[in-house]
Order: structure tokens, then C-alpha cells, then sequence
């Protein structure tokens, strides 16, 4: 799931950016340069994002950018999120799974010191065309 939220870039006194999200309270961050500050949002937007999903909490939906006001040191920015992408980097937890074989070939598997879940795993992830 793609989604793309406007964020608000504010270039500091120091040279530093401050960078929100009007959708989502509380989902801000900063950054010495614009590409820290871009890299910054991303990684605060998949926190709150993903904290959303595992808690069904409602995921805002992102407001159009041009209806954001912004005062002379602003630009609105879109930030790409995906959840997936997001996923696969940050939550690479493991999850047991039981399923069911034929005898015959599980003693077949370890006498070759097959290791199933890898086995597994290769197989899902071509099933699902990764």
C-alpha cells in the first residue's frame, strides 16, 4: 500500500529544517539537510504508520497540498510511503507457523538436512512473486 502525505518543510535559523506532517499530530522530526530531513520524515511517518496499523487505529487520509498554508520559510513536500517496503526493512520478525507433510517426506528432507523454513520461505516468496 503506496500512500502519499504532504509534509511541511521549515528552513530554521540555523540552517537546519523542521519538518511535519499537517495529517498526522504529533509526527514531526528535523534534520541538518533537506535530504537528512526527507530520510527523517520517512522513517517518523512509518513509525506512526505502522504503530497505526498494529493498534487498527484509522490511518489518515493525506490532504491535498495545495490546501496547506504555508508561511515564506515553508514548502510542502510529498513523502512516498510504502508499507510493504517499510515493513520488509524495520519488522523482519519471525513468526511460527505448523503445517502438515507426508512422513515419508519429511525423512527424506532430513537425510538431506534440508532446513524447512527456508525452504518455506523460498517457496512463499515466489508464490507471491518477490
Amino acid at each position: 500500500m503506496k500512500l502519499f502525505y504532504p509534509a511541511v518543510f521549515e528552513k530554521e535559523e540555523d540552517g537546519r529544517y523542521f519538518v511535519y506532517f499537517p495529517d498526522i499530530e504529533g509526527c514531526n522530526t528535523q534534520g541538518d539537510t533537506i535530504d537528512q530531513a526527507y530520510e527523517m520524515a520517512f522513517d517518523a511517518l512509518g513509525l506512526v504508520l505502522s504503530h497505526y496499523k498494529d493498534n487498527n487505529i484509522e490511518i489518515p487520509t493525506p490532504s491535498e497540498p495545495k490546501s496547506i498554508e504555508l508561511s515564506d520559510n515553508q514548502v510542502a513536500v510529498i513523502v512516498q510511503f510504502d508499507m510493504l517496503e517499510y515493513q520488509k526493512k524495520y519488522e523482519s520478525k519471525a513468526v511460527k507457523k505448523t503445517l502438515t507433510i507426508p512422513s515419508w517426506l519429511n525423512e527424506l528432507a532430513i537425510e538431506q538436512n534440508i532446513n524447512f523454513s527456508q525452504v518455506l520461505q523460498d517457496a512463499l516468496m515466489n508464490k507471491v512473486n518477490m
